[in-house]
């Protein structure tokens, strides 16, 4: 993921957790809030050591990411941060796939139907 599609800063994440909206299904927690200054989203990726060791962890964020690239020109413009819960560690890259493809479209992070 290009450096301008990342959230990094954790000032960032903090306001996104505190203005922003979240809906969350069993395996994902996702916060949304709009950027009115870029014409594209922005992913902060959070998994937290509770659900797993390093290589767990590391395997949820590449699927986290791949989703988004695979959807990089369906996304409206906003800031977007996933949490991922316990669940997450026992699913494959598709399983992930799907689940957060349900929690986007619940947040309306999708600019056309999907």
């Amino acid at each position: 993921m290009e450096k301008a599609y990342r959230i990094k800063k954790n000032g960032d994440f903090q306001f996104i957790y505190k203005k922003g909206k979240s809906v969350a299904n069993r395996q994902f927690v996702v916060y949304t809030k709009p950027n009115k200054n870029l014409e594209h989203f922005r992913l902060g990726i959070s998994v937290s050591k509770k659900i797993g060791n390093a290589v767990v962890r590391t395997r949820i964020k590449r699927a986290i990411r791949e989703n988004f690239k695979v959807h990089k020109e369906d996304m409206l413009p906003l800031d977007i941060v996933v949490i991922a819960r316990k669940p997450a560690k026992d699913m494959d890259t598709l399983q992930i796939q799907a689940s957060l493809e349900h929690v986007l479209k619940i947040a309306k992070a999708f600019n056309k139907r999907i």
